[in-house]
């Protein structure tokens, strides 16, 4: 896991670029001139500490990529390529796929990426990966194109100016949607998008789906499924498990990540560490009973941390300056916290986001499978903009032939997963350089899970079905049938003292003004609720983002003095 930058077709470096990133790549920053451009590599060094440096060159190509390909492994033995490799990168097996194949070389990666590669047959890429794990943003201007891992490295070219639609969105779905960002003139790649780079200009051959054209057919009978369900999450974990520095997870108490956790005990011969966050605050969910009796079945090396009110204004502005592409989901908080109390023990973090997308985890998904009179309902947002709720059906529809449910699944996936939970994984463990990793996000595991017929997925009240019948098998302790909690941080109760002097203040702050008015800030404010928190965050990310604030400055001039 990295940062990268980079000018391609323009004459400007790309160290400026990068020098905003080095929080993604602790173990130093390399910049070289390419043709025609520049290129730039902050390293967070995870595989060939010491021959895995970038920009990479091979084959007559140069790669410089942020994330990882996990089945670096078996493409150098089946291509035969490890008496041509200089480097034990799992990035270089890659551009010699491509003297190969060309552009056909990315649809056999296995990992998370977004990557810049230019080639020897003088073609110029940007891809990300098929679920948008890792960020790729882009901006076409005066002849040139930029990228660069998040949005701050291209501030400076872009005079960033406020997208009212996007902060719409954002206050209504906490997060955005699309390929254009929240700043006027940035755009981000969509999850598998393939860009080649003709003259200064992006051209958009292709996207991947998450699913491939012809996913792999799984044995119809329950104990087959279970069978092959813990061969192909063991299979997806282990590769994942792939480092040359230390690994752990985060651990809640799911069954996502008691998953993983079950199949990184088996696969290691000693502890895993694992770290649990929990909420000290009258009537939070707490999930870290559940978690330490996960541990202790497994023989983890369990480390528990407590999130309170004054962690919550402590963090709130740390946590919005390192999503400079914004999610208002509170779950950033506790997910900030636990990366900050692993950092230096882990380097690498397994997590289980994804498994609700995958086998059918939501509430939501129930719902949309009963008929109207029992209570069902489409499994989509409800807000009050009905603008942006046509943009998020837009973004969200499904292609033909898909079930009711799969439905559901496959908006989520196109929506809420890129542009929430990975954005808030990656932004909140980069910001102390880790690299977070997801299993369930896995080709192999998608090809599997998502084409499971409905029943294997949602029965009765209960959704993951098959994944909570192969836990009870292999994690008793996990509990899996217990009722899901889901990650609530009891944001509501800390806001609540402050809420009429917050509404004051807020409401005179100017990306607020422009898509609120003081008076229903004010409501907002008073009434209480949910709607609180978007609000909160929003200002205090816009006065750094687009007023250049610093963190704490923001946070005194929307809250005064904590």
């Amino acid at each position: 896991m990295c940062g990268i930058a980079g000018v391609l077709h323009g004459t400007a470096s790309a160290s400026p670029l990068i020098e905003t990133l080095t929080h993604r790549g602790p173990n130093g920053v390399r910049t070289e001139q390419v043709r025609g451009g520049s290129v730039a590599h902050a390293r967070l060094s995870i595989i060939d500490l010491e021959g895995g440096w970038q920009p990479l060159h091979a084959a007559g190509g140069t790669v410089i990529g942020n994330g990882e390909i996990y089945n670096y492994v078996e493409l150098t033995a089946e291509f035969g390529l490890k008496d041509q490799l200089s480097t034990g990168s799992d990035f270089e097996p890659l551009l010699h796929l491509y003297a190969k194949e060309g552009p056909a070389a990315f649809q056999r990666l296995r990992g998370m990426y977004a990557f810049c590669l230019i080639g020897a047959d003088g073609r110029t890429w940007l891809v990300r990966d098929p679920f948008g794990i890792k960020p790729l943003y882009v901006l076409e201007q005066d002849g040139a194109v930029y990228f660069a891992s998040e949005p701050r490295a291209l501030a400076k070219l872009l005079a960033p100016e406020l997208s009212e639609d996007h902060a719409r969105e954002l206050l209504a779905f906490n997060y955005t949607l699309g390929g254009d960002t929240i700043f006027k003139g940035l755009k981000r790649l969509a999850p598998g998008e393939i860009v080649e780079v003709v003259e200064g200009r992006l051209q958009r051959p292709e996207t991947r789906p998450f699913l491939s054209a012809s996913p792999a057919k799984s044995p119809t009978g329950e104990t087959a499924l279970i069978d092959r369900l813990d061969a192909v999450l063991e299979d997806s974990v282990r590769v994942h498990q792939r480092s040359d520095v230390p690994y752990g997870l985060f651990l809640s108490g799911g069954v996502d990540s008691a998953a993983i956790a079950t199949l990184m005990s088996r696969l290691n011969a000693r502890p895993v560490t694992a770290f649990t966050c929990g909420f000290d605050a009258p009537g939070a969910r707490d999930e870290r009973g559940q978690a330490e009796r996960v541990a202790k079945a497994l023989n983890l090396d369990w480390r528990e941390t407590r999130f309170d009110e004054a962690d919550f204004w402590r963090i709130l502005p740390q946590v919005a300056w390192a999503l400079d592409d914004p999610t208002a989901d509170y779950a950033t908080l506790p997910t900030y916290k636990l990366a900050q109390a692993a950092k230096g023990t882990l380097t690498v973090v397994l997590t289980g986001e994804g498994g609700d997308e995958l086998f059918g985890g939501y509430g939501r998904y129930r719902k949309a499978l009963r008929p109207a009179w029992l209570g069902g309902r489409p499994a989509e947002p409800r807000p009050d903009d009905a603008e942006a709720l046509a943009r998020w059906r837009r973004q969200a529809k499904p292609p033909p032939g898909l079930t009711r449910l799969q439905q559901a699944q496959w908006a989520d996936i196109a929506t809420w997963l890129p542009n929430d939970l990975l954005l808030k994984l990656d932004r909140c463990l980069m910001a102390h350089g880790l690299e977070g990793r997801t299993p369930f996000l896995d080709p192999r595991v998608a090809d599997f899970a998502f084409p499971l017929p409905d029943r294997f997925k949602v029965r009765g009240r209960y959704g993951k079905w098959l994944v909570r019948k192969w836990l009870e098998r292999v994690c008793p302790a996990a509990d899996p049938w217990a009722r899901k909690q889901g990650f609530t941080v009891p944001v509501d109760a800390w806001i609540a003292p402050r809420a009429a002097d917050l509404a004051e203040r807020i409401g005179r702050i100017e990306a607020v003004r422009r898509v609120r008015t003081p008076e229903a800030v004010r409501s907002t404010f008073e009434s209480g609720g949910s709607e609180r928190w978007p609000l909160l965050f929003f200002a205090v990310w816009s006065l750094i983002h687009l007023e250049g604030a610093a963190p704490n400055d923001a946070l005194a001039q929307v809250a005064g003095t904590i």
